[in-house]
């Protein structure tokens, strides 16, 4: 992998992390639409470390609070009821998921599941998904004809069960194209939460998954056409743009609805089914280099 691949991919990885459209699907259509060698779940998981640690610099408050009753929860019983040493416990109730299929669908997550025509499929049902999650979000929020204006959960709400759905829709990322982001936001809106909450849940619960990953696939650096240098430059890269990008996000789901994104999933999933249907991409574009 050259320098220069890894600055592109590095950016791609910070501007599609947070946003629900799949930074490891992105990643891997980067490589092939520019004829580069597929970078890898190792070279996806070690980047995807730049991103978290954007988002411990940008939710440092609150995990510096939610690190702080949880400890003192283990000691202290009166603490077990305060709200942020319960979000320590859910977010590692919601860890469980991801870390068990993460580790049994191994081979198939570096292999079978990088096929773009799965990528290009998981796109758009994705897609469809987020999209009628928000619909419902934004019916409940502005009420409507002959409806009222329905509150929705905040992260106080969460409890165990709701702790656990968030988990295996975090965990059905393991497949490039369905997106962390875009599978844990639909979940909790679908079970009612606003969207700021869904956002705010799914970015903590992808810390404890992702940092593990990541650490999990350092052995595997230095194997194929990736080399440490090249994969370190792409996570420096993928830290600075993931920052700004999440500072973005949290915003502009304050607002506005997540249709864009449902849009550009559906469109690019389409285009990708056209490009390999007419021979223009194979479905295993850049495998072969590892």
């Amino acid at each position: 992998m050259s320098w220069f691949e890894s600055f592109v991919l590095g950016l791609v990885q910070g501007l599609t992390e947070f946003l629900p459209i799949s930074s490891s699907a992105h990643l891997r259509l980067t490589a092939a639409f520019a004829g580069w060698h597929d970078p890898g779940a190792a070279f996806t998981a070690i980047t995807q470390i730049g991103t978290e640690a954007a988002v411990l610099i940008y939710f440092r408050q609150d995990i510096a609070r939610i690190l702080s009753a949880w400890f003192r929860s283990l000691t202290d019983r009166a603490m077990r009821s305060d709200h942020d040493a319960q979000m320590g416990w859910l977010v590692i109730v919601g860890s469980i998921p991801i870390g068990v299929l993460g580790l049994t669908l191994k081979d198939q997550i570096e292999g079978p599941f990088r096929d773009l025509r799965l990528i290009a499929t998981t796109l758009i049902v994705m897609g469809i998904v987020l999209g009628v999650a928000d619909r419902l979000a934004a019916r409940d929020e502005t009420g409507g004809r002959h409806r009222v204006v329905k509150e929705r959960k905040t992260l106080k709400d969460l409890g165990v069960r709701d702790g656990l759905i968030y988990g295996f829709c975090q965990a059905m990322a393991l497949i490039p194209g369905v997106s962390r982001s875009g599978a844990t936001i639909s979940g909790g809106l679908l079970m009612g939460y606003t969207r700021e909450s869904a956002a705010r849940y799914s970015f903590l619960l992808a810390i404890p998954a992702v940092l593990a990953s990541g650490a999990y696939e350092l052995k595997d650096v230095g194997e194929g056409h990736v080399s440490w240098g090249p994969t370190i430059f792409a996570t420096l890269v993928a830290f600075f743009v993931g920052y700004a990008v999440i500072a973005w996000f949290m915003k502009f789901i304050t607002t506005k609805s997540f249709m864009p994104f449902v849009i550009y999933r559906i469109l690019l999933g389409i285009l990708i089914f056209a490009l390999v249907g007419a021979g223009v991409l194979s479905p295993h574009a850049g495998e072969s280099g590892g």
